[in-house]
Parts: structure tokens; C-alpha cells; sequence
């Protein structure tokens, strides 16, 4: 089962823009999935738990490191989607 999900990130701090820049680039070092980035959100897909998995962690990670962050996520069935995501 395949995996789409949309994530926005904001940083509960005043420099936001680089924990924002470090949490895109490390999704981008990831060759199981495809992350496709805009000016408001960032959309992930891939093989389902694989890519929650490595959401969780970098998730995580980006908690460890800055502190307190919101990430607003839908999560789709991209098996029910068009093969253009």
C-alpha cells in the first residue's frame, strides 16, 4: 500500500526558516520516497509503513532539536490516487 501525505511545518520560534529548510533537506536524502515541496507544505509519498516510519523519526528528531514545532499532516491512501503524486 502506497502512502501520500502533505505535511506543513512551523517551528514555535523566532529563526523558523532554517529548522524548516534542515527537516525538507533530510526528507530529500531519503531515495524510498518522493518529496515534492511548495511554498506552504511539502508532500511525501512512498510504501506506507516505511514512510510513516521515517516521518515519526524525523519528526522527532526536528522536536529534539528545536524545541517545540507544530507539523499539520493529512495522510492519504496513494494507492487510491492518480499516478501524478
Amino acid at each position: 500500500m502506497k502512502l501520500v501525505a502533505e505535511l506543513s511545518m512551523y517551528p514555535l520560534n523566532e529563526q523558523y526558516l532554517e529548522p524548516i529548510k534542515d527537516f525538507i533537506d533530510r526528507l530529500n536524502s531519503y531515495e524510498n520516497i518522493k518529496v515534492s515541496t511548495s511554498a506552504t507544505s511539502t508532500i511525501v509519498s512512498g510504501d506506507y509503513l516505511p514512510t510513516m516510519q521515517l516521518l515519526a523519526e524525523e519528526m522527532q528528531r526536528s522536536h529534539k532539536e528545536i524545541g517545540q514545532a507544530i507539523f499539520v499532516c493529512k495522510f492519504l491512501n496513494g494507492d487510491k490516487m492518480s499516478s501524478k503524486v
